[in-house]
């Protein structure tokens, strides 16, 4: 059946997968929770006949803020089925970004996940005037919660209201308002309508090649619009989803739920393959080098035009290698989608190489958010760009390089900010990205860099920061890098050491260090950065190498400040927090 808003899924649920068990799935004390898609269903209307009694009316604003489970799936569908406006909002930010979001989106009700995110925002709510109550998932010691709610909600049907709201619900009609973290400034909320995501997992709907009963594993957090889309798309084409716990568990859960599909970030991924590599370098003797030569088999993978001797090499490396990447990451993964940052290429080799099907992609919150994606056809996949613009979205390059996109998945504008609005959507309704890029001979989209972050060199040189990071983070050594240099003589570098690939440096006896802070600060780890940093500036112009870098002896977290909750570097904070080592670097 046709969706033309969100919330239809439902519909499509008792049309398309009534019998789908389980629809949704979360962990609890050990042991797996699941609903069906009529318990799904029936929880939804009750939970919505539960806020009409509570007097929420559409057009209120209701927050979450919670870590991936099925009531986060409940809460956003009942919501939307009675024209309010679900505003989910990241559980790992400040409390200063609390409030602001609280007070600016003027929310009437927020729902948490547990007693330490209660905690994290009872001090807070008595600064919003227009909160009305917060729920939590469980009973915690007589604070409100959600069983509550949908427990009022099933005593007190309201089916024939929730019926008209529905009706009267258009599909360019507000759905949700989600605040960009951003990396400067207060977060702005994007306004995005039921036609703007319905557009997007409508149209990459068809990628995966698999129907009813499909597994997979959800670990990015659901308030990300990417995340979230992809939740919708597994929702219409009647997946299983199940949540993993944190991403500490990942690995755990992978094997209990042996997912055909999951979506991740490049760092998450880049994770994923230094731990794979830290074991590898573990192994001893002829181990050791079948590994070895099994890696650089997958890192020459090309998509097609294999010949004979390669097919047989890759053939081996499966049987005797990557079949142990297959078993550790649940056996039966196949599509891997990668979002929300540059992918390295020898990344996406890698990992095809191995059996898996990596899909890349590329878009913004304001976008719904996919611009363009790889997919399985023939000329689907390019290595190093993001696939082809999807349909219904149109893309072209402006003269400055800047990529635009067109179509329904275009934002509705930033909440209560006009003017914001009107500088990144023109008079023609072209959607400024602030990305630059350029479209390959194949169709397929390229992203070269962020314009904001391009900056030029006291020699009048342009340097795409973006660029050499890439490149520089394909060194084992190197887990993080920033490029600076802005109005200085050359680029230098922030560097954050690969903390797995040190401990089994320690672990190979290739340093007398006992532990990773003795070898960060070691001379001789200095002198092989050194020696890493002059292989990789040998890919670039003499303006662009990197000149001078200093090594960071802690990694870059959103907890810790560097990170955005999407895992991009926020790169005024760290100019800010370490401006005495980049003054060092530029002192002489």
């Amino acid at each position: 059946m046709k969706v033309t808003r969100i919330f239809e899924l439902l519909d499509r649920y008792s049309v398309e997968y009534p019998d789908l068990s389980p629809a949704l799935a979360g962990k609890e004390n050990e042991t797996w929770k699941s609903w069906s898609a009529q318990e799904y269903v029936d929880d939804v209307n009750n939970l919505s006949a539960g806020l009409l009694s509570l007097g929420i009316a559409p057009g209120d604003k209701i927050a979450t803020i919670a870590n991936n489970r099925p009531e986060w799936n409940v809460i956003d569908m009942a919501v939307m089925q009675i024209g309010a406006i679900h505003v989910p909002i990241y559980p790992t930010i400040s409390d200063s970004d609390y409030e602001y979001i609280l007070n600016h989106a003027e929310v009437k009700l927020v729902f948490v996940s547990g007693e330490e995110m209660f905690r994290r925002i009872r001090h807070i709510i008595p600064n919003i005037p227009s909160v009305q109550a917060v729920y939590t998932f469980r009973n915690l010691n007589g604070i409100e919660h959600l069983n509550e709610l949908i427990e009022h909600g099933k005593k007190n049907p309201q089916s024939e209201n929730i019926g008209k709201i529905r009706q009267n619900t258009g599909e360019n009609d507000l759905a949700t308002i989600i605040y960009t973290s951003g990396t400067t400034g207060n977060p702005k909320g994007v306004m995005l309508s039921h036609k703007n995501l319905v557009s997007n997992f409508t149209a990459t709907s068809g990628i995966p090649p698999y129907g009813q009963g499909t597994r997979v594993l959800s670990f990015l957090p659901l308030c990300h619009v990417y995340e979230r889309m992809l939740n919708y798309m597994y929702q219409y084409n009647g997946y299983c989803i199940y949540y993993a716990e944190n991403l500490g568990t990942i690995a755990n859960n992978m094997k209990e739920v042996q997912p055909q599909i999951i979506s991740t970030v490049p760092r998450l991924l880049e994770s994923i393959f230094d731990k794979i590599m830290s074991n590898g370098r573990k192994l001893k003797g002829f181990k050791r080098k079948i590994f070895d030569w099994a890696v650089k088999t997958g890192l020459k993978y090309e998509r097609q035009g294999w010949n004979p001797l390669y097919a047989i090499k890759l053939f081996i490396a499966r049987k005797l290698v990557f079949v142990k990447w297959q078993e550790a990451l649940g056996g039966r993964l196949d599509i891997i989608v990668s979002g929300g940052a540059a992918l390295q290429v020898r990344l996406s080799r890698v990992f095809w190489a191995a059996g898996f099907r990596v899909l890349e992609g590329y878009g913004l919150t304001e976008t719904s958010p996919v611009i363009a994606v790889s997919n399985l056809e023939k000329n689907g996949v390019q290595f190093g760009t993001v696939g082809l613009p999807i349909k219904g979205v149109l893309v072209r390059i402006a003269d400055d390089g800047e990529i635009l996109c067109k179509g329904d998945n275009v934002m509705l504008g930033y909440y209560k900010e006009p003017q914001l609005t009107a500088e990144v959507i023109d008079q023609e309704g072209w959607f400024h990205t602030g990305d630059i890029g350029i479209i390959t001979i194949q169709g397929q989209l390229k992203i070269t860099d962020r314009k904001k972050s391009l900056f030029k060199t006291s020699a009048g040189k342009y340097i795409s920061p973006q660029t050499l990071e890439n490149k520089f983070r394909e060194s084992p050594l190197i887990g993080q890098v920033m490029v600076v240099g802005e109005n200085q003589k050359h680029p230098s570098a922030l560097i954050v050491p690969n903390f797995e690939f040190l401990k089994t440096w320690i672990d190979d006896g290739l340093t007398p260090a006992k532990k990773v802070s003795e070898v960060v600060s070691a001379p001789d780890f200095k002198k092989k950065m050194q020696d890493e940093i002059d292989y990789y500036n040998r890919f670039f112009g003499d303006t662009e190498q990197i000149k001078r870098f200093e090594i960071i002896d802690e990694e870059w977290s959103i907890k810790t400040g560097e990170l955005t909750p999407s895992l991009k570097l926020k790169r005024p904070y760290i100019m800010m927090k370490y401006k005495n080592l980049i003054d060092k670097i530029y002192r002489n």
